[in-house]
């Protein structure tokens, strides 16, 4: 009982002073309370402090400094790092201090007394359109843009950062619809790295698509092109009001829009000097080529300029069948298509035979030519007065005073490259290769940029192409040989490849509503009523008659084609095969009429019905033929 007593007077102490026991925090922060003791108490009040003095104070300690060095761990890791990267933490540690931008915003356009040029207005009795017809100029109505292009460059940096890549600002292109931001890269950071980065920037930009200039030419500087929240629509008019258009030293220029930096872009027909244009439905075709003609109609007259139209849509090129312009009415039936190009074809080599009888190389030095030359005739005569050789040129050509451009348009390419795919091609690549000098051009738009419309031989003789919004990388290297038609915003954004250079420049097309161009065509009436050529027009009916007949034949008579009856007789006797495809190679003849002749053989019973893709059975003895 006395061993029991002392306990009892020893717990009360402990409970009395339990305040004072505090200190004992285990891991939890949680008072430990000594229990009621059993059998060795003192000793356990004894083991209890020791592994308090390492275990309770240094995480009280942790515990109470974070919120006051929280703002501190970002330096430490720098400091030992090159002086460059101490730079990072002082902005971080400054959120007043705004980013630093030099944005280089495009200047306003001078506007021009006159939109005609005074060069091609020699045409007395000729009205051109005032500008009034056109829309005025759309005031850009971006508020806090500068606010908008801090944002966005604060959010290129970090997405650039958060990837490992370090760059530095550089300028702020503000354009219409694109804002291109320029970024440095620093030393030992490779630019495909930045190139392979796009669908990431335009995810954390919150952007529909981001292309990626990698690097800009001429800069040691990557460019990332950036769609605007507020996009400007570009207008005509303020292109045609503008200096750098009454200023144009060119034969045909054609306002294609504005660049990324706000600059006018015009180009001259006659340097390209044939144009394609392809992108998916409603991505800006048609009203580029509004804007093409438009540019045509305030800058040349129909002494400068004709215009041959094939639309087999029927409805987008019909408004301008009422122009003094056309020398013809708009082709609309495909199968005149390829008698309006065979047209085009004499009509370049009549031309060359004019270059030749007046010494001259090319449109434009027969236009300025002196009228009345006594070297030219002199050689003229000499030419013709060789015995035993054929002249060159005709003795009875006679020579105009002037010959105008002709700007021949073919708004839908691939309906026509489903009827007569080996006509229209061959008929566009020598276009394309000799109408230059003779003053002839080809605009041609497609929406469906496949290798079987837009084929090797047409793209190879057509340097100049504009191409817009299209569905995949594919139909962009079919285009331009390159991507990044894929990533374009549509509404007018393209892609224009100038002459002479692989260089892109991306711009935003010009914008003329429908009921512009009927204003337009509307006041050109005044001028007269169109000047069609009516020889032309029947040389392309009698064509296509032509043609018509030679496709259908005439009651399995071949009529100027027995002779290639007789050939084709011979290749069956030495091939021992019948087929049109082997006709069509031997005897260089079209299919239809390699088929004709085929279907000639199979009436007279010479070879059997069509078996498929073999070759038809030959039914007689040859020899006996």
């Amino acid at each position: 009982m006395l061993a029991g007593q002392p306990r009892n007077r020893r717990e009360e102490p402990t409970v009395a002073k339990s305040p004072a026991a505090a200190p004992l925090i285990g891991p939890t922060g949680k008072k430990i309370f000594v229990p009621k003791a059993e059998a060795k108490p003192l000793t356990e009040a004894a083991t209890v402090p020791e592994p308090a003095k390492p275990v309770v104070v240094p995480p009280v300690a942790r515990l109470e400094r974070p919120p006051a060095a929280a703002r501190a761990p970002s330096p430490l890791p720098v400091e030992p790092t090159e002086p460059g990267a101490e730079r990072r933490p002082a902005a971080a540690g400054a959120p007043l201090k705004k980013l630093e931008l030099n944005i280089v915003k495009p200047e306003e356009p001078k506007k021009s007394k006159t939109a005609v040029l005074p060069a091609r207005n020699d045409d007395k009795d000729y009205e051109f359109p005032p500008l009034s017809l056109l829309k005025e100029q759309v005031k850009p109505t971006a508020a806090n843009s500068e606010e908008e292009h801090r944002q966005n460059a604060e959010n290129l940096l970090r997405i650039l950062g958060e990837f490992g890549v370090e760059v530095t600002l550089g300028e702020i292109h503000v354009g219409p619809v694109i804002t291109r931001y320029e970024v440095v890269p620093a030393a030992g950071v490779r630019v495909e790295k930045i190139a392979g980065l796009d669908k990431n920037i335009a995810l954390g930009m919150r952007a529909q698509s981001v292309r990626i200039l990698a690097p800009i030419p001429g800069k040691a500087a990557v460019g990332v092109e950036v769609p605007n929240q507020n996009p400007t629509p570009v207008g005509m008019r303020e292109i045609l009001e503008s200096e750098d258009w009454s200023s144009a030293k060119a034969e045909l220029p054609i306002a294609l829009g504005k660049d990324v930096s706000g600059k006018p872009l015009i180009s001259d027909l006659t340097k390209m000097p044939h144009l394609l244009i392809a992108g998916a439905t409603g991505s800006g075709k048609s009203v580029c080529i509004n804007s093409i003609v438009c540019s045509i109609l305030y800058s040349a007259s129909p002494k400068n300029v004709r215009m041959i139209m094939v639309d087999p849509k029927v409805v987008e090129l019909k408004i301008f069948n009422s122009l003094p312009h056309m020398l013809i009415p708009v082709v609309t039936e495909p199968k005149k298509v390829p008698a309006a190009l065979k047209w085009l074809l004499g009509e370049m080599e009549q031309r060359y035979q004019v270059f030749a009888k007046v010494n001259v190389r090319n449109i434009v030095g027969f236009n300025t030519r002196k009228k009345t030359s006594p070297e030219t005739l002199l050689a003229s005569d000499t030419q013709s007065s060789l015995t035993g050789v054929d002249p060159l040129v005709a003795e009875d050509l006679e020579i105009p005073d002037r010959l105008p451009y002709i700007v021949a348009i073919i708004d839908e390419l691939a309906d026509l490259m489903m009827i007569a795919p080996a006509e229209i091609e061959t008929s566009i690549a020598r276009l394309a290769q000799l109408a230059r000098a003779a003053g002839i051009h080809l605009i041609i738009a497609t929406q469906r940029p496949s290798v079987n419309v837009i084929t090797g031989v047409i793209k190879a003789n057509l340097p100049s192409r504009i191409a817009f919004q299209v569905a995949s990388q594919v139909d962009s290297r079919t285009i331009l040989d390159t991507k990044g038609a894929d990533t374009l915003i549509g509404r007018g954004d393209m892609l224009f490849s100038p002459p002479g250079t692989s260089r892109l420049v991306r711009a935003q097309g010009a914008f003329v509503a429908d009921d512009e161009v009927g204003a337009i065509v509307e006041f050109l009436k005044k001028n007269g009523p169109p000047q069609y050529a009516a020889a032309v027009q029947q040389q392309i009916d009698r064509a296509a008659r032509e043609d018509d007949e030679e496709e259908a034949g005439e009651d399995g008579d071949l009529g100027d084609d027995e002779e290639l009856y007789a050939q084709a007789l011979d290749v069956l006797k030495s091939s021992k095969r019948a087929s049109t495809s082997m006709l069509q190679r031997r005897l260089r003849i079209g299919y239809n009429r390699a088929a004709r002749i085929m279907e000639l053989m199979e009436e007279k019973g010479v070879v059997g019905p069509e078996n498929g893709s073999s070759p038809r059975e030959i039914l007689v003895d040859l020899d006996t033929l």
